[in-house]
């Protein structure tokens, strides 16, 4: 568990959980990065990844605001329920995405919707939802100006977008997202990514033609 801010004031804390992604016929393993956003009276969990108990273990006996889901890939949202059921905490998922929602959790729907624009307040910080879909049709990122970052599950990762070679996915798409909703930020800003390691709009924003060249 690492941790960036002050241990009093809010701050955010990065868990590595290991598990599988599973998707049109093919699964692989993974490493994915769950953010706890947040202070020591509560915090904010991004991507309730595969291990539901480690995730618990590292929020302690802080309040749970909500269990916040960037998309829903099977391998962001497969401990969700049970961290909600153990935390009594809400989970919240872009309406767009219930239908892949359902392929994981047939019989548990999101307790809440996330909306582009939508403010979500933990710890004295606001952090805003941008809706940008492209990986997936739900697909968000989580802004939180008043901490220098944000968090763009598979949207946007060190070196250019997430995957758009699977069902739900486009990358022209993506592509828009990244160009109106991320590189539209001031160029400092961290971006925290669902897997791998952290970069900055400002060392990405320059590739973008790059990318579009390549096609992915």
């Amino acid at each position: 568990m690492a941790a960036t801010g002050s241990a009093a004031g809010p701050r955010v804390e990065r868990l590595v959980t290991s598990g599988t992604f599973s998707l049109d016929g093919g699964t692989w393993d993974v490493d994915n990065n769950v953010w706890l956003v947040g202070d020591d009276r509560e915090v904010l969990v991004i991507d309730a990844a595969h291990d539901a108990d480690a995730i618990a273990a590292a929020v302690g006996d802080r309040r749970v605001v909500a269990v916040v889901c960037t998309h829903a890939h099977d391998d962001h949202i497969d401990a969700a329920p049970a961290l909600a059921d153990r935390t009594g905490a809400p989970i919240l998922l872009h309406p767009a995405d219930t239908e892949l929602w359902k392929r994981t959790h047939p019989d548990r729907a999101p307790d809440g919707e996330l909306a582009d624009g939508q403010r979500l307040s933990v710890a004295g910080t606001e952090l805003t939802v941008l809706h940008t879909p492209g990986h997936c049709h739900g697909a968000v990122s989580l802004y939180a100006p008043d901490l220098g970052t944000v968090f763009t599950g598979d949207t946007l990762f060190q070196g250019g977008p997430g995957a758009t070679g699977r069902t739900f996915s486009d990358f022209p798409t993506i592509v828009e997202s990244i160009r109106t909703k991320l590189l539209t930020l001031p160029g400092e800003t961290v971006a925290r990514t669902g897997h791998g390691d952290a970069t900055t709009i400002g060392a990405e924003a320059p590739h973008l033609d790059e990318w579009i060249a390549r096609g992915h």
